[in-house]
C-alpha cells in the first residue's frame, strides 16, 4: 500500500497530493513516504507519464495546507493537551517551544522540510509554541515550495542517469536520508560532548 512505485503509478497527483497533506497535516502520518513519493514521481515525469511543474504545484500546495492544518491543530489543542503534566505531555514543553521558535523558527521551517518525521512534527510544535501565522507562514511556504522543487528534481536526474531507477526508489531515498541526518547527527553529539566536558 506504500510502495510509492504503485502510488504514483496508479494515483497520480490526486493521491500524490493526499498523502503529503497526510503526512505534514495529521499526527501520525510521519510514517508516510512523503520523500520517496516525489522521488518517484520525478523519475515517472523523466520518462514522460508526469509533469514536472504540476507535480511540484500539487505537491507545495499539498504541504502548505497539510502544515497549515497542522500548525492550528496545535495551536488550538496545544494549551489543553500540555494543561497538565502527563507521562508525554509537560507544560515545561511548551515553554521551551515557545522560546525556540522564537529563536530559531523561520531557520527551523527551512530545514525541517528535508528531515522525514521531523517535518511531520514542526507545524504542530510550532502552533503550540505560539508562532505567529503571519511568521509562520511565509517560511513555511518558501520550504515547501523548495521542497517539492528540490526532491523531484533529485528524481528526474536519477531517472536520467540510472536506467529502472524506480527499481531502486526505497535504496536511494534511504541513503538520501543517511546523508540528510548525518550533520545535524554530528552536532548533536558535539553539544553533549561539550556539555560532559563542562560538567
Amino acid at each position: 500500500m506504500l510502495n510509492p512505485t504503485d502510488i504514483v503509478q496508479n494515483g497520480g497527483l490526486v493521491l500524490l497530493a493526499i498523502i503529503l497533506f497526510a503526512e505534514v497535516g495529521l499526527f501520525l502520518g510521519f510514517f508516510l513516504p512523503g520523500d520517496t513519493l516525489l522521488i518517484a514521481a520525478g523519475i515517472f515525469a523523466h520518462k514522460g507519464h508526469l509533469s514536472m511543474v504540476s507535480i511540484i504545484v500539487v505537491a507545495s500546495l499539498a504541504a502548505i495546507a497539510g502544515d497549515s492544518f497542522s500548525y492550528f491543530i496545535g495551536k488550538k489543542l496545544g494549551p489543553a493537551v500540555f494543561e497538565k503534566d502527563t507521562l508525554f505531555f509537560r507544560r515545561d514543553h511548551v515553554r521551551r517551544a515557545e522560546v525556540f521558535y522564537e529563536r530559531y523558527g523561520p531557520k527551523t521551517l527551512l530545514i525541517s522540510h528535508f528531515l522525514p518525521v521531523v517535518r511531520s512534527f514542526t507545524p504542530l510544535l510550532a502552533g503550540v509554541g505560539k508562532m505567529p501565522y503571519r511568521r509562520f507562514l511565509p517560511f513555511n511556504v518558501i520550504g515547501d515550495v523548495m521542497w517539492a522543487v528540490v526532491v523531484t528534481s533529485v528524481g528526474y536526474f536519477i531517472g536520467a542517469k540510472i536506467p529502472n531507477a524506480d527499481n531502486y526508489i526505497m535504496l536511494l531515498v534511504l541513503a538520501a536520508v543517511v546523508f540528510t541526518f548525518t550533520p545535524a547527527l554530528i552536532s548533536v553529539l558535539r553539544q553533549r560532548r561539550k556539555r560532559s566536558l563542562k560538567t
